[in-house]
């Protein structure tokens, strides 16, 4: 198998990453394209950083298993296949999946912190940021967080104020013109996925 063609997409949270992901991926073969999510390398619960006040903080880089990334990009670079454990977020109404991935083509590698862990980083063929208003992210987050990870309003709006939007300025914001291709998507990203779409196919072909 060729090298295969490496895809990092970031983004605030709540940017719509997700949604972009989904669109981009029914665009291809599933044998042609793999996503590894940043999501599912959290360090476990009790070893999440704390903020002053007690709160567990996943809006930091080191709530990140790193080394295990960049590790498994690798191994998929070269071919090679890889396996971990899906992480639920403390949600007791999903159990956990082993999850595979296999090498193909495309590598999409996805989370916040793509663009800032530089073993990560050197890795990638193609950076993609998706950029929304923070108003638009602030509502996104709002919902998922309620019907995702079952956290109450008060406790979305604190986590957002304490350790998200921080994290977008010293961690995300930063690198967002190292990326090359910038994603509106306030309201739709149609055209900034067509544009992706077609430049992948024909990189892939």
């Amino acid at each position: 198998m060729n090298n295969p063609f490496i895809v990092g997409i970031t983004g605030g949270s709540a940017s719509g990453k997700t949604m972009f992901l989904k669109s981009l991926l029914d665009h291809f073969p599933k044998d042609e394209i793999c996503l590894v999510s940043q999501d599912n390398y959290y360090k476990d619960r009790h070893l999440q950083p704390k903020d002053e006040n007690g709160v567990e903080n996943f809006d930091t880089p080191q709530s990140i298993e790193f080394d295990d990334y960049a590790r498994d990009i690798k191994m998929l670079k070269e071919g090679k296949p890889v396996s971990r454990k899906e992480y639920t977020f403390n949600n007791p109404d999903v159990v956990p999946k082993m999850l595979e991935f296999k090498p193909s083509k495309i590598i999409v590698v996805e989370g916040l912190f793509v663009f800032y862990f530089p073993e990560l980083f050197k890795l990638l063929d193609l950076k993609v940021f998706i950029d929304a208003k923070d108003y638009v992210k602030l509502k996104r987050r709002i919902m998922r967080d309620n019907s995702e990870r079952g956290y109450d309003l008060d406790d979305v709006l604190y986590r957002y104020e304490k350790h998200v939007a921080p994290t977008y300025e010293k961690y995300i914001d930063p690198f967002k013109y190292d990326a090359d291709i910038i994603v509106p998507n306030n309201n739709k990203f149609d055209k900034g996925l067509e544009v992706l779409v077609s430049y992948l196919k024909n990189v892939s072909s």
